[in-house]
């Protein structure tokens, strides 16, 4: 697998990383933990050295993935988080709990170094911005994480451009974690942009759509307890009914490539931007060997250009929740 440059402090990572979420959080119960150990050693295989988790995703991820990587530690980039310590109900719905205060990162820190079983986080995101810390005190921290060397690099996950350019400002941002896909291209707006002008990196999560770009999911597909697809807008009957005409299209250039749809998908967020290092997850191995073959899907300027043009005449129903 080819690497991209995350940022211009130096990180370097595989062109698609693998997200380790799914295997306990967010898609019905925790997978089996020697299942899981072996899809991470077979994505090293394939070419892939970033692994990104987070300890709200259950302290067992961030565990898993320490296990797993042990034996690869210097071979590998470990993405973890800070900042939402919790989730609370708010009128029947999750709503984060946030703290991201100095002597609270500095503590969450040390909880995520113990997990990992390593002396230092490759990339540390601030998960969620906490509307009680101004962005510069958070990027202080970081800066002082750096030079004690218990961090090599931090991002920003879902915040909004003006937050991150103050926090970029004190301490270079190497990335932003966001969503990104053919059915939900907001970054496009205001986050691409000053990436091109910053020179920060983009990690995209979901760049499946949660799997509904891959062609795989029906109007008529039944979750189990737990996953939050379930409960989603986009897989909603009517706004399944409503995008169908974007997962024709996928699969019309999919057929012409003898590729898969997931192929198409990734092969296009790819080659939107240099810096674009699509993170999709699962706990199969024939879908990790599937997604990571999609890096190989070379899809011409021209292919592009038609596809981004009919792209944009689609009536794409964005709901995410």
């Amino acid at each position: 697998m080819k690497m991209r440059k995350l940022g211009s402090q130096g990180l370097l990572v595989s062109e698609m990383g693998l997200g380790c979420m799914g295997m306990d959080h967010g898609y019905g119960k925790p997978v089996d933990r020697q299942a899981m150990t072996t899809l991470i050693h077979k994505a090293i295989e394939l070419g892939c050295n970033l692994f990104d988790t987070a300890p709200i995703y259950g302290f067992e991820n961030e565990e898993l993935l320490g296990n797993a990587l042990k034996a690869h530690r210097e071979n590998v980039v470990i993405a973890t988080k800070f900042g939402v310590l919790d989730m609370e109900l708010v009128d029947g719905q999750p709503v984060p709990v946030l703290d991201s205060s100095p002597a609270s990162i500095r503590e969450q820190l040390d909880g995520s170094l113990k997990r990992l079983q390593t002396d230092y986080i490759d990339l540390f995101y601030q998960h969620r911005v906490d509307p009680k810390v101004e962005p510069e005190v958070v990027a202080q921290t970081m800066k002082a994480l750096i030079a004690e060397g218990k961090i090599k690099y931090w991002g920003i996950s879902n915040a909004p451009a003006d937050y991150i350019r103050r926090a970029h400002a004190v301490c270079p941002v190497s990335a932003i974690e966001d969503q990104y896909s053919m059915m939900w291209r907001k970054p496009e707006q205001d986050l691409f942009p000053m990436c091109d002008e910053l020179g920060i990196g983009f990690m995209a999560y979901s760049p499946l759509g949660n799997g509904f770009l891959s062609g795989k999911v029906a109007q008529n597909t039944e979750y189990q307890e737990g996953d939050f697809r379930g409960q989603m807008g986009r897989f909603k009957p009517e706004v399944m009914a409503q995008n169908q005409a974007l997962l024709d299209l996928i699969a019309q250039i999919a057929a012409s490539k003898n590729a898969t749809s997931a192929q198409v998908v990734l092969a296009w967020e790819l080659a939107q931007k240099p810096y674009i290092v699509p993170i999709p997850g699962t706990t199969k191995l024939h879908r990790l060997e599937e997604n990571f073959k999609g890096a190989e899907i070379e899809l011409s300027a021209e292919e592009l250009a038609d596809l981004n043009t009919a792209l944009s005449k689609l009536d794409i129903n964005e709901t995410f929740f």
